[in-house]
């Protein structure tokens, strides 16, 4: 090799190895430092990008457990208030049943009466439960969209159906009371010279006809028409459904059915113009039918083969007012919730113009019992939709957690370093730049010997 001055091209390789050990260095100082092999985009383009797009997902996913979080304690709230309703109309029929017995003056039934109107203030009360300034179960949250036309009229809501399969699928309205049979065809025997007593309740008041059975007595003939607080005529449709026969509309404007889609007895308010009254202000609370024998004792067995129950409750039209739970990382990942009415109007307790459910006489308490089991059927199916969205939230709340640690991990195995390499990439390029230090010295070193042969 040429002794030269002008270039020295050993120190300039040896620079040039120098710089690239320094940025092999640095890269190594930056990823042990940080605890990421890739920390810009310059390291791994793609990478990066991936790995910026799975963060995204991670922090949407969080925000998705928290609204669940959120959401759990709205349900929460509301299922507190509607359980304490439960409880509520639990003792209300235990009032009930103390003021039909006999054993009471009817002193001691007003007493027991003031005792359930207070009850039923409360029910009022716990309607109006509120979450972050939001009321959730007096009404306002409801989904209630169902439309039918009828009569030339337009309706909107629901009505109250109660329903009848214990009798024979043979048996219309018109038949004989002493020819009425069970489901499996046994004859009730109900014989002329018993008694009935039938009794229901629409917007809050008590309507009770009584009467002896004769051979020709039908079941059309143990109703009256009803005139309410409003002025409104009100008189109790009956109907007859086959197998497989819609009743009607539910909330949501489809055909309705018996849980069995099997024949069955409806009963439900209609008006004198023949329409069938929708919402909550006519709704029919309860009906019961009562025989008894020639001396007044009562007949349990054909009484149980006429109880009518809780198909569908009446509502008000609201339209789609229904909360959305908001539980997922991308767009349209929602639940939505819709939240009954529960104030005691809705529930059959109340009038529309505040009065309330009377237990006074004896009649009037043991027709109560039936409209309080109606309203317990109501605040149950409630409270049961109210558990299943928790249990769901639950759930939801579960699968969001463990998908964001699934992504988390994902994301780590991109971009986060292997330590253990990284120190050893460090480590090794640190010594390359101390030794291409230590070699640039030596290189400068080498030009100064050509300064002995000008000597």
């Amino acid at each position: 090799m040429a002794m030269v001055v002008k270039n020295n091209l050993g120190a300039v390789r040896t620079v040039n190895t120098l710089e690239k050990n320094s940025k092999a260095q640095s890269k190594s100082l930056s990823k042990t430092s940080s605890g990421m092999k890739i920390t810009s985009a310059q390291d791994d383009a793609s990478g990066f990008a991936i790995s910026e797009r799975m963060r995204v997902r991670i922090r949407a996913l969080d925000q998705a457990n928290q609204n669940t979080q959120n959401d759990s304690a709205l349900m929460k709230t509301a299922g507190g208030a509607v359980d304490n309703t439960v409880e509520i109309l639990r003792a209300l029929k235990e009032k009930a049943i103390n003021a039909a017995n006999d054993s009471n003056t009817d002193e001691d039934r007003l007493i027991i009466q003031k005792e359930a109107h207070q009850l039923i203030d409360q029910i009022n009360d716990n309607a109006l439960v509120q979450f972050n300034g939001k009321y959730l179960i007096d009404g306002s949250r409801n989904n209630v969209t169902a439309t039918e036309k009828l009569s030339g009229h337009q309706y909107t809501g629901t009505k109250t159906v109660l329903l009848n399969q214990n009798l024979n699928t043979t048996v219309k309205w018109s038949t004989k009371l002493t020819d009425l049979t069970d489901r499996n065809g046994n004859s009730l025997e109900i014989i002329a010279g018993d008694k009935y007593q039938v009794s229901w309740v629409i917007d809050g008041v008590t309507n009770t006809v009584t009467g002896d059975i004769t051979t020709n007595t039908k079941l059309t003939d143990i109703e009256s028409v009803w005139v309410g607080n409003d002025g409104t005529r009100i008189s109790l449709s009956r109907n007859i459904k086959g197998d497989n026969e819609a009743i009607g509309k539910n909330k949501y404007g489809q055909d309705l059915y018996t849980p069995d889609r099997k024949a069955g007895m409806i009963i439900m308010s209609l008006d004198t113009n023949g329409d069938k009254v929708y919402g909550v202000n006519t709704q029919l609370a309860g009906f019961t039918i009562s025989i008894m024998d020639y001396q007044g004792n009562v007949k349990k067995d054909v009484n149980a083969a006429l109880e009518f129950k809780l198909l569908q409750r009446a509502e008000n039209y609201t339209g789609d007012n229904s909360l959305t739970f908001h539980v997922g990382s991308e767009a349209n990942v929602a639940i939505k919730v819709g939240l009954t009415d529960m104030r005691a109007h809705a529930l059959g307790l109340q009038g529309t113009q505040g009065n309330k459910i009377l237990l006074v006489p004896k009649e009037n308490a043991n027709a109560a019992i039936n409209v309080f089991n109606n309203a317990l059927e109501m605040a149950l199916d409630q409270s049961t939709s109210i558990g299943a969205i928790q249990q769901r939230l639950e759930y939801t709340q579960t699968n969001l957690t463990t998908s964001s640690e699934n992504v988390q991990a994902a994301e780590s195995t991109i971009r986060d370093a292997d330590m253990a390499k990284e120190m050893t990439e460090y480590t090794k390029n640190n010594v390359l730049t101390q030794a291409a230090q230590a070699m640039l010295a030596q290189a400068n070193q080498s030009s100064s010997a050509v300064l002995n042969l000008l000597q």
